[in-house]
């Protein structure tokens, strides 16, 4: 048994003896070893793969850091561990011992690595002393590279040597690949090497020591001598560069191999370095951004930094407006001394609570935690210590019989045995530091405001740099301004300067993926391409090699252009060396994209809709032109950016008899102007009627269902600010939604009950009422004369308006009417007016049938009974709508379900003598007159 072991590993077989007979001598007595040889093969594990670098993780006796220079590597390291004859179906794994890595630093990791990667490329089973030469060499860093490079060996050479010495290999590769017997002596001797120098780890320069002193390294001696450098004169070198690298001792690296709980404990990472953030040395690397307009808040933190007893400032502030950037301030004047003595070389070390707690599985790990933490900060009092979110700090780690960190950090605040510096959110603090009063006491709040929009383009100018190296592009002056007056107008759920920023950032990104992208003309030429690839491939496996040929010069011809368009790209878009320019139409492009207002200037397309919007409406709406021109002119107004900042865009309140068109001009305003009739908040104010049904306009209070829910208006508008808002009805609300609507109409604004600011200062406000419709109706009458009639219209209307605006005052107050921009008074239909509304109505039931594969006419006759059926003053439109429902849905639905209607005919409505309505099919002759407005 002991000669198949010797045999398997290489190594003399009294050592293997030694192993099997001492090795374990505890374990063979009370598991019952040495009963067969049989039983003892079967125990034990395959050493095949015990030269690998994966480590096993279990346990050993043997795991002491280097080998005493008597003690040889075998004996002490490579005893396999056994298991009982009971265990003989389990899966053996291969097994390393930990210590054959253990004090190897990364430069010799790396060194082995490289040979086994040499050895993979070679074919080779075995890891020899000329591949570790090549490790060596690869590695490239370290003090062995730089002796042999500095002796004159190079990799290339070397690689060339070495396969011209050694065989190819048969191509099969072990997944771990041994070392021979003479590259574990190298490892040895490095071991007796780093020792004898007062090393306590294994780096490469130990390695080529191993490898020039080694009894069984002739292999590495040859090469070396082929390459022209002679062994005996390296040592020298090795020894005067590792005494100009100023070894005292410890390892250059930290070792990667090292198991927990192993190694030297002066190297192993305190607390601090491993749950925290070392920001004033960020700050002396340069990689902190470069703080502006935050002098105050800064100054007051280091005076109360410098005093003697409740040292512990804490940052209070919406989000985004700057209170980490104020401790990265605080640490960049520390690097640069412009803070008081008692400050002078302090340092500024973030601490991640999230961090510091996962992870901690067991009660009291976490404490254990922080307690070393708070030990480590004491014994250094150089620390500041930062923590982000500071509210964090209540509730965690906290478990059953357990307190959290604030109660644990409270006695060091309060001693100042830990300066402390927090930063924490408005709501946070009040939800969770304010009522633990003994934690409130031992911080001294700073309040961070929000920046101006002049303080914002002075950060932005700050940072101008950094963000034009990382996205190699340039930002102009009027760039950085628009982002600072855009973001602040049209963002309203988030604060500077953080979202000026971010607009930033991201139209940095926009303008270098635009210039990134191919142009159109080379996207079409590279299908193009691809389409004579693919057929000159088939012209070859035809064997018509002509045509082949001749596709193949097209093929260079075509590559050759879009190389040219792709140079003369690049050259178009960069500007000098920063690379393209980012504009304040950029900008504005990404303001739209992320709100859906439109900020940027008004093109030509544009200005002619703007121009042509009362045509554009009135396709949809007939007649009421002081509306259409009213709400028209606001848009203009708004569009040009010559509406106030602090208002809506403008607020209407819509008065007239029912069906004339106040609800069908905000929804064709919508589909129109602001993209579709999705984007109009319509809200049926009936449903407003008690006083408890206001909270759904802002949200339930707390405490009431529907408190998570949010308001159906501020919920809408927060999602969509540009947007038109429909109060349908309003004279049907409750009087306190009058009450709430003031600060809308005036400011802009609406508080919900969350507390968050709702910004209504880019939609559109549309109030509609019948209040004034029986004046309408009647007015003319009793003031004696018809007005429907009258010659004199304009005054007609006149007198109606103040009629209607009269009545409007006895309902509503006057503090609500000041605020509206305008009242509008819609008149009732004429019959003429009626005409041109079925003809709109036709038209849309032509539509739907158009889907269905049917075309419909109708003739004059059938639409002037439309007309005269669904005519009346008092009812407006809507009584349109059901003549037309009555006299041609009605009849067009029972022909297609007795299937006379099919899919490809063509349909024409008419009336006959007797006034009944008939339907005609195509193979029916038609009638000598159509309606040619809207036949189809």
């Amino acid at each position: 048994m002991s000669r198949l072991l010797a045999k398997s590993i290489d190594v003399p077989r009294s050592q293997v003896a030694w192993g099997l007979k001492n090795g374990h001598r505890e374990q063979n007595k009370n598991k019952g070893f040495g009963k067969s040889p049989r039983s003892v093969k079967m125990m034990c594990p395959p050493l095949r793969a015990s030269s690998g670098l994966r480590m096993s993780t279990a346990t050993t006796s043997q795991t002491s850091g280097l080998l005493r220079p008597q003690q040889d590597f075998f004996s002490s390291n490579m005893v396999p561990p056994f298991v009982s004859s009971s265990s003989r179906r389990a899966r053996f794994k291969p097994c390393v011992p930990k210590a054959m890595f253990n004090g190897f630093n990364e430069e010799a990791l790396a060194v082995i690595t490289n040979a086994q990667d040499e050895a993979r490329r070679l074919g080779q089973n075995k890891i020899g002393t000329e591949l570790i030469v090549l490790g060596l060499m690869g590695e490239g860093t370290g003090i062995s590279a730089k002796v042999l490079n500095f002796v004159g060996v190079n990799l290339e050479d070397a690689r060339v040597e070495v396969e011209k010495t050694m065989e190819r290999g048969s191509g099969f590769v072990a997944v771990e690949i041994p070392f021979s017997f003479a590259a574990k002596s190298v490892f040895n001797q490095a071991r007796e090497e780093a020792l004898r120098l007062g090393h306590i780890h294994v780096g490469s320069e130990h390695l080529l020591l191993g490898l020039i002193g080694g009894r069984y390294c002739a292999a590495a001696h040859v090469l070396l001598g082929k390459l022209g450098a002679q062994p005996i004169n390296i040592r020298p070198h090795v020894t005067r560069m590792i005494a100009e690298s100023d070894y005292s001792g410890n390892a250059l690296t930290e070792p990667k191999g090292r198991f927990k709980g192993e190694g030297i404990n002066d190297n192993k990472m305190t607390t601090l370095e491993e749950f925290g953030t070392d920001l004033t040395q960020l700050a002396e690397e340069g990689k902190l951004h470069p703080v502006s307009g935050r002098q105050e808040q800064i100054e007051r933190v280091t005076r109360i930094l410098s005093r003697l007893t409740k040292n512990n400032p804490c940052l209070i502030g919406e989000p985004g407006v700057g209170k980490t950037a104020i401790a990265e301030g605080l640490a960049q004047r520390i690097v640069n001394g412009d803070v008081p003595q008692t400050l002078m070389g302090k340092k500024v070390i973030s601490i991640d609570m999230g961090l510091l707690v996962a992870g901690s599985k067991y009660r009291g790990e976490f404490e254990e935690r922080l307690k070393k933490l708070m030990e480590e900060i004491k014994q250094n009092d150089e620390i500041i210590l930062f923590i982000d979110e500071v509210h964090t700090l209540i509730g965690a780690g906290d478990a059953e019989g357990a307190i959290d960190a604030a109660n644990i950090l409270k006695p060091a605040l309060a001693r100042g045995e830990l300066q402390c510096l927090g930063a924490t959110t408005l709501d946070e603090y009040r939800k969770h530091i304010e009522k633990d009063a003994a934690l409130e006491r031992r911080f001294q709040p700073v309040r961070v405001p929000e920046p101006s929009v002049e303080e914002t383009i002075q950060i932005l100018k700050g940072l101008r740099e950094r963000y034009e190296t990382h996205h190699k592009v340039q930002y102009t002056d009027e760039a950085l301004v628009a982002a600072a007056q855009l973001s602040h107008q049209y963002i309203s759920d988030r604060f500077l300067p953080d979202k000026a920023i971010d607009l930033v950032d991201e139209a940095g990104s926009l303008v270098q993926l635009r210039c990134a992208q191919l142009p159109e003309e080379v996207k079409e030429q590279n299908k193009e391409v691809m389409q004579i690839v693919k057929e000159k491939e088939e012209a070859a496996r035809n064997q018509d090699f002509k045509k082949a040929g001749e596709l193949r010069e097209r093929e260079l011809d075509l590559k050759a252009q879009i190389s040219a368009l792709v140079e003369k790209g690049k050259a178009e878009s960069e500007v000098g060396e920063r690379g393209p320019v980012v504009t304040e139409a950029d900008i504005q492009h990404i303001v739209c994209s992320w709100t859906g207002i439109p900020v940027q200037e008004v093109l030509e397309d544009e200005s002619d809709r703007l121009l042509k919007m009362e045509e554009t409406l009135h396709r949809r709406v007939v007649g009421q032109d002081e509306a259409v021109k009213a709400i028209s002119r606001a848009i203009r107004r708004a569009r040009v950016g010559l509406k106030s900042p602090n208002r809506p865009i403008a607020s209407f309140i819509f008065s007239g008899p029912t069906g004339v068109g106040k609800s069908e001009l905000a929804k064709a305003l919508a589909a129109s102007y602001f993209g579709s009739e999705e984007a109009m908040v319509r809200l049926d104010m009936s449903e407003f009627m008690e006083r408890h049904t206001v909270s759904k306009l802002i949200g339930s209070p707390p405490g009431y269902v529907g408190y998570t829910e949010g308001g159906q208006l501020t919920e809408a508008v927060r999602r969509r600010p540009y947007t038109v808002v429909l109060f349908d009805e309003i004279e049907k609300a409750h009087s306190d939604v009058f009450n709430m609507m003031l600060q809308i109409l005036e400011d802009g604004r609406l508080t919900d009950s969350h507390g968050r600011t709702v910004n209504f200062k880019n939609t559109l406000l549309i109030m509609t009422s019948n209040i004034g419709s029986n004046v309408i109706e009647k007015g003319g009458r009793r003031i004696g004369f018809d007005f429907g009639f009258d010659d004199d219209k304009d005054n007609n209307h006149n007198r109606i308006n103040d009629l209607v605006i009269d009545e409007l005052k006895q309902f509503f107050r006057p503090e609500f009417l000041n605020r509206l921009d305008e009242i509008i008074v819609f008149k009732q239909l004429t019959k003429e007016e009626v005409n041109e509304i079925a003809d709109i109505m036709l038209k849309q039931v032509f539509d739907r049938l158009k889907c269905k594969d049917i075309q419909l006419q109708v003739t004059e006759r059938f639409r002037d009974r439309v007309v005269e059926e669904g005519y009346n003053p008092s009812y407006g439109a809507r009584s349109l709508r059901r003549a037309i429902m009555r006299l041609l849905e009605d009849n067009l639905a029972d022909k297609m379900l007795v299937r006379v209607i099919k899919e490809g005919d063509s349909i024409i409505m008419d009336v006959d003598s007797d006034g009944d309505v008939i339907v005609l099919n195509e193979r029916c002759d038609a009638p000598m007159t159509l309606l040619e407005v809207i036949s189809v």
